[in-house]
């Protein structure tokens, strides 16, 4: 048995980042920019207008309120460059968004102005209600992006936000890691995966095969191949070797890794000729984890079949193998404290299912769940975090200040915090 750091190290050592490749922006969302962006345009791409109103020559100079202004002609958004008079001694009409005119340098709101003519629905002359000061309600060209400037840095993973930046700048392809392909395997005669089919004696629903599917998405993990099987060492080899065709670069499986008479994966995988990295871990839960390079070159990873411990296996063992295969740096971890006192077995890490929450004087912190045994699915829906205690004490007291950590890699405690604050 190995410490979990010991274990972290062995697999990060080997994996490398996966190549990049080119996709259409439309298709680009959650993906991981393998190098940096910069712009190819400005943004805004011309001065603008931000307010209906009329545009103004300023020059560096305020106008008095009650100037009066001839209208000289009309700006509408999608207009392209207009060419009045120097503006010295007009006004153009203008709608927001709209391009400013050439010779004109302010905006003033159509509302701090007077009407004074108007002939076919269009003013001809206006009046100035209200002082104005230079610059005003203009967006300037390249205010917001300038033309080459870096947007977004390798390691950003696209979201809507990022997506829709790019879009505006005239980005239509980015270059991005490619997806890690995974496949999963549950093992077990007893699963049964049609939610819908009555259970018969001894037998539980397979529900540790779609969770981790789920999670593994949500880590940025392609699932090309999933099944399930029984306790045969054929049908094992016979998944195994689906996945692999598939395409699968690294592979997980769910049960028969502990030492019960039907726990025979350890023994399958050194049939097949892999070689073992580690076998069980000094944490709880999940203690039987097991870790092997397949002879295909493939990663393994053997879980137990307890949900929360097949979940703390995907979570601190494949995720940062994904973070790494996608290019990602460290995980950010959170240091928030305890509301109550939390026990713990000496010498191992432990991985308690919590909430971060507001607590009674307005701070945040992290609430472990009562009902910590590894079988229990509805801690994990009450869960929003992962409490992390490691060391020799048995107990973590109230008010320390421990390891905090998102469901997922993905699922940062910032934006737990952010949804609690609310």
């Amino acid at each position: 048995m190995i410490s979990y750091a010991d274990a972290l190290e062995l697999l990060l050592s080997s994996t490398v980042p996966m190549p990049a490749q080119t996709v259409a922006l439309a298709e680009a969302k959650g993906r991981v920019l393998s190098s940096n962006v910069c712009s190819p345009q400005c943004l805004p791409p011309f001065d603008n207008a931000a307010m209906d109103g009329f545009a103004l020559y300023c020059g560096g100079a305020g106008i008095d309120a009650g100037m009066e202004l001839a209208v000289q002609g009309w700006q509408a958004a999608g207009d392209g460059a207009s060419h009045g008079s120097d503006g010295s001694d007009g006004a153009w009409e203008i709608m927001t968004g709209a391009r400013m005119p050439e010779g004109f340098d302010t905006v003033v709101p159509i509302e701090h102005v007077d009407i004074l003519e108007q002939r076919d629905g269009r003013p001809q002359r206006i009046r100035v209600s209200q002082a104005v000061t230079p610059g005003q309600h203009v967006r300037l060209r390249g205010q917001d992006v300038g033309h080459g400037e870096d947007v977004l840095p390798a390691g950003t993973t696209l979201d809507i936000n990022a997506c829709t930046l790019l879009h505006a700048i005239g980005v239509a392809d980015v270059q991005v890691r490619a997806r890690p392909r995974v496949a999963v395997i549950a093992t077990g005669k007893e699963l049964v995966s049609d939610a819908s089919v009555p259970l018969g004696s001894g037998q539980i629903r397979d529900s540790n095969r779609p969770y981790l599917v789920g999670r593994l998405k949500a880590a940025g993990a392609e699932v090309v191949w999933q099944g399930v099987v029984g306790d045969e060492v054929a049908a094992f080899d016979a998944a195994v070797d689906e996945a692999l065709r598939a395409g699968a670069m690294v592979l997980i499986s769910t049960g028969a890794v502990s030492q019960g008479r039907y726990d025979f994966i350890p023994g399958a995988l050194r049939a097949r000729g892999a070689e073992i990295g580690f076998h069980k871990v000094a944490i709880r839960p999940g203690k039987p984890v097991l870790f092997a390079r397949l002879k295909e070159g493939a990663m393994y990873f053997g879980l137990p079949g307890n949900p929360v411990s097949a979940a703390v296996g995907q979570r601190f063992f494949v995720e940062p193998v994904l973070r790494r295969l996608l290019g990602l740096g460290a995980e950010p971890i959170w240091s928030l404290p305890l509301t109550g006192d939390v026990r713990k077995p000496p010498g191992w890490r432990f991985h308690a299912r919590a909430r971060v929450e507001i607590d009674g004087n307005g701070q945040l912190a992290a609430r472990v769940i009562a009902g910590q045994e590894s079988f229990r699915l509805m801690s994990m829906v009450q869960a929003n975090a992962w409490v992390v205690l490691d060391g020799e004490d048995s107990v973590a007291p109230a008010g320390s200040r421990v390891q905090v950590q998102g469901w997922g890699h993905n699922d940062p405690v910032q934006g737990i915090i952010q949804e609690e604050s609310r």
